[in-house]
């Protein structure tokens, strides 16, 4: 039986602060950030710590030999103003941000876009601007989650409305040619997931995305998986019914803050979080898509009864010991072999500027996916 096992590989080198919740860690084209003689590999994050939201974006540089040093650089951005639990997406070689929690705590619902150039001197540089949505845009909101599919369209479901309501809403931007404006719409269908926040949307192919945990209504933690389908006319939600029966006693499925990845063969990776009691976690669990019925021939449907056994599979992992973590970033290379994984929250011993409980973390982490026959 072949069986997959993670190698976490520790990278010295950080100089972003300690931070949480942001959510920019992504891929961009091809993984390089057009360095045609360099190719060199990277990732963007763009976030906050516990006292002030930060509005700094920082660019890692990922050599193909990961053993390296890794080489981070600021890069200079100007606006959008700080802020915590918004979503961030790629699509093409530009960001689009949408929403989060500002300083005073307020909700926003604001669409800016990124975009990314790199001069001959490899010279990193990104502009933001607001985005035209016009009139309509998604209630202002913090926590919820985001994609991008058919590589201008994002996808925002969730989160934490005004007073602090739990959000159920689904909202697609469609993004001009151009990027110089775009549009929201409202997806309305039946069933679709119950209100949540701090869950993940990720997207598997050009028009679907998987929808998995979060926090609920009334605080409970989520183990439930949704599939987003907009290959058909009307985009449509389908409950992924799943027998628990290979989950072991004493072990939680359900939580929130935790990543959710796409990697080789298909799967999608989940790592950490914390379960309702804010214990964070370290396991990883396989989410095996392909063990759904009609998930390649897009025929899977909401009519289906099909209970789906053996779909999770908890990992093993050896190597680095890294420490439990919630509400930290992480996006794949594009072989879907590595993960890589920076940030978030941690237990431990207090500095004195942090809230009771709480520790942030600065590190980058790779997760290596191998192959192992038994």
């Amino acid at each position: 039986m072949t069986k997959f096992y993670k190698n976490f590989i520790h990278v010295q080198q950080k100089a972003p602060a300690l931070r949480f919740l942001f959510y920019c860690m992504k891929k961009l084209k091809s993984f390089r950030l057009f360095l045609m003689e360099a190719k060199a590999h990277y990732s963007l994050e763009f976030e906050c710590d516990e006292r002030r939201h930060r509005d700094d974006t920082w660019v890692a540089y990922l050599g193909y030999d990961f053993r390296t040093i890794t080489k981070w650089e600021k890069v200079t951005t100007g606006l959008p103003t700080g802020r915590f639990g918004h979503t961030c997406v790629v699509s093409n070689d530009t960001l689009i941000l949408f929403g989060g929690i500002n300083d005073h705590g307020i909700r926003q619902n604001d669409t800016w876009v990124g975009k990314i150039v790199q001069n001959e001197a490899s010279v990193v540089t990104l502009c933001w601007k607001p985005l035209d949505v016009g009139s309509a845009s998604p209630p202002p909101r913090g926590a919820h989650a985001g994609c991008c599919i058919e590589n201008r369209r994002m996808l925002i479901h969730g989160g934490i409305g005004l007073d602090g309501v739990r959000l159920a809403d689904m909202w697609i931007l469609e993004l001009s040619e151009s990027y110089s404006h775009g549009t929201w719409h409202e997806v309305i269908a039946h069933p679709s997931p119950p209100p949540r926040s701090g869950h993940t949307l990720t997207s598997i192919d050009e028009t679907r995305a998987v929808l998995f945990g979060g926090r609920g209504l009334g605080y409970d933690v989520l183990d439930d998986v949704w599939l987003f389908d907009a290959s058909e006319g009307d985009a449509k939600w389908v409950k992924v019914i799943v027998d628990l029966e290979n989950v072991h006693r004493g072990t939680s499925l359900a939580r929130v803050g935790h990543s959710a990845t796409l990697i080789l063969g298909g799967g999608l990776l989940i790592y950490g979080g914390e379960d309702s009691l804010r214990r964070r976690k370290h396991d990883f669990w396989l989410l095996d898509l392909n063990s759904i019925p009609g998930i390649k021939t897009h025929s899977f449907s909401s009519s289906s009864r099909s209970v789906l056994t053996r779909m999770w599979r908890r990992l093993k992992s050896h190597g680095f010991n890294v420490n439990s973590r919630s509400f930290h970033a992480a996006c794949a290379d594009h072989s879907g072999r590595f993960v890589y994984v920076f940030g978030g929250m941690l237990d431990g011993v207090l500095l004195p500027a942090e809230s009771a409980g709480l520790r942030f973390d600065g590190e980058l982490f790779r997760v290596e996916l191998r192959l192992r026959n038994s």
